[in-house]
């Protein structure tokens, strides 16, 4: 993918709004938080890769918490790498209006793929970096991925055919 002004802004932007977005969360487990953010990116990570996740993850455990917790920040980041997987398919273009059925079952086998990567960093990092007893970073990721599989699912997904379906109306309009 190239790297346009267009995808470093849409990033920063992106990033922002993950930032943020994440203060706002309903804890649901040990250290664990159910995050309508996680949406973002499905969003973002579909239509621009995985920065988003890694740099607003990054933004809001600095915000909120005064320190990075890397692990985690490479979960988010996995999701929305694994939501880019969709860019393999030349056809997918939710800006000009281009998602059709079988981009929607790819992108929820992808958002399965992200959701067992993120998972894996995740204890990777808790476990064998951090120090973390297993057995409470095996709840924390089940939490975790069944919330954002859920949020991913029935926000994000629903979010990117809508934007398709809007773009789509407004495709056959010209200025005069």
């Amino acid at each position: 993918m190239k790297l346009t002004t267009k995808h470093v802004v849409a990033i920063g932007i992106g990033a922002a709004l993950y930032g943020v977005l994440s203060a706002v969360s309903l804890p649901i487990g040990p250290n664990t938080s159910l995050r309508i953010a996680i949406a973002l990116l499905t969003i973002f990570g579909a239509l621009f890769g995985p920065l988003v996740g890694f740099i607003g993850h990054a933004l809001n455990d600095t915000m909120m918490y005064g320190g990075i917790w890397w692990s985690w920040v490479m979960l988010s980041a996995m999701i929305g790498f694994s939501m880019g997987f969709i860019k393999l398919d030349k056809t997918f273009d939710p800006e000009n209006g281009i998602l059709n059925k079988k981009h929607i079952v790819k992108l929820y086998i992808y958002a399965i793929i992200g959701m067992i990567l993120a998972g894996i960093a995740a204890y990777i990092g808790d476990v064998f970096f951090y120090g973390e007893p297993s057995n409470k970073v095996w709840i924390q990721i089940l939490i975790a991925t069944t919330s954002n599989f859920v949020v991913t699912a029935g926000l994000g997904i629903p979010a990117l055919i809508m934007l398709a379906r809007r773009k789509s109306k407004h495709k056959n309009l010209t200025a005069e």
